[in-house]
């Protein structure tokens, strides 16, 4: 079996609870991606075209600042990337999280919670900030699923 890392940005708290009930499931290490700024409820308003996520999603050169860099995934064969779908992919601090590290080799699996949208073009989106590693559209994990449930998507790969 392959050691399996659960990184995850959440801005609301949601991703962060499918995040945690994952690699419980999964027998996962856990990792927070955050940003060195935290955002703010206005920071999150997709109705303000000014709002700091506005901004950042129509910018595809964004890269919003991490807090750290701290993960180890030098040590992992297996990456869970969770996050919340914002304009039908990825936030940009995802982006930022994939460009801090050499994932070279490895095999990046996503997970997302949405309010409404699927993965859209999420892949495509992560794919250029890790150019060497396998990265692979899971599953949008909404709600609080089941122990079973996520068992059986984290024993997939």
């Amino acid at each position: 079996m392959s050691k399996q890392l659960v990184a995850y940005f959440s801005a609301s708290g949601t991703t962060a609870r499918v995040a945690q009930d994952l690699a419980r499931a999964a027998g996962a290490d856990l990792y927070e991606i955050r940003p060195e700024m935290p955002y703010t409820r206005a920071d999150l308003n997709w109705q303000d075209k000014n709002s700091r996520s506005s901004l950042e999603m129509r910018d595809k050169n964004s890269r919003p600042v991490l807090a750290d860099r701290d993960a180890n995934v030098a040590a992992y064969d297996t990456i869970f990337v969770g996050f919340p779908i914002w304009w039908y992919v990825a936030p940009t601090i995802i982006n930022s999280f994939l460009e801090a590290y050499d994932f070279s080799g490895k095999k990046i699996v996503l997970f997302a919670t949405s309010g409404g949208s699927g993965f859209g073009r999420a892949v495509a989106g992560l794919q250029p900030s890790a150019p060497n590693a396998v990265i692979v559209e899971g599953a949008l994990l909404n709600g609080r699923p089941n122990e079973a449930k996520l068992k059986a998507f984290a024993g997939k790969y």
